[in-house]
């Protein structure tokens, strides 16, 4: 039996999480994807195939400000995309976090979204 490769393993438990989460209009999707430069967040209605909000590190409102990809970078990222989901009137989510451990920028991301107003 051959051994998988770290993105394989990364693939396969991204494809187990989305198996059981989805995002409706009452309740849409938050997913992440974690790069090594850059943190990048959508919420997603999966019923319609639309993203409703994003953020990024290489977002207008935070372009400049941060530097890297660190638990302090995404706890900013988290922050707004809180504020732009409030501004839409979305309170209520489901968190994807894509296959990665809830560890690290993944909780700091989530933890600033919680205190921004998002429930999931």
């Amino acid at each position: 039996m051959s051994k998988k490769s770290a993105k394989e393993a990364w693939k396969l438990r991204k494809d187990r999480v989305r198996k059981a989460v989805s995002g409706t209009p009452e309740r849409p999707r938050l997913s992440v994807y974690r790069g090594n430069k850059h943190i990048y967040t959508q919420i997603i209605d999966d019923t319609k195939g639309v993203t409703l909000v994003a953020a990024s590190t290489l977002s207008t409102e935070l372009k400049g400000k941060v530097k890297g990809a660190g638990i302090e970078t995404a706890r900013q990222v988290g922050a707004l995309l809180a504020a732009k989901a409030r501004e839409k009137g979305i309170e209520k989510v489901v968190f994807d976090r894509g296959g990665y451990r809830y560890h690290g920028r993944i909780k700091a991301l989530s933890d600033a979204a919680r205190e921004g107003g998002l429930k999931f």
